[in-house]
C-alpha cells in the first residue's frame, strides 16, 4: 500500500518597509505569483513574510517579487 503525501514547505522572509495592509497586500499578491506558492502571509508590524510552497523557492525570484511590489527582502527571518 502506497500513499503520495505532499509536504508543504515554510518559509519566513524578512521583509523592509512594509507599514500597513495595503504593503502586505502588494507584497503577498507579487510573492503568490511565484510558481509553486501555496499561500503567503504578510504581517506589516513584524515585517515577516511567511510564504507556504510545495518545494524550496528560488530566493532570486522571492527577491524580485518583493522589489516589484516595491520593499526590499532583507533575508530569510
Amino acid at each position: 500500500m502506497t500513499a503520495e503525501t505532499t509536504t508543504d514547505l515554510t518559509t519566513v522572509y524578512q521583509v523592509k518597509g512594509m507599514t500597513c495592509g495595503h504593503c502586505e497586500g502588494a507584497v503577498s499578491s507579487e510573492i503568490s505569483e511565484i510558481a509553486g506558492v501555496s499561500s503567503v502571509k504578510a504581517v506589516a508590524a513584524t515585517g515577516q513574510v511567511t510564504v507556504v510552497s510545495e518545494a524550496p523557492l528560488d530566493e532570486a525570484a522571492v527577491r524580485a517579487a518583493v522589489d516589484e511590489a516595491g520593499y526590499e527582502l532583507v533575508d530569510q527571518a
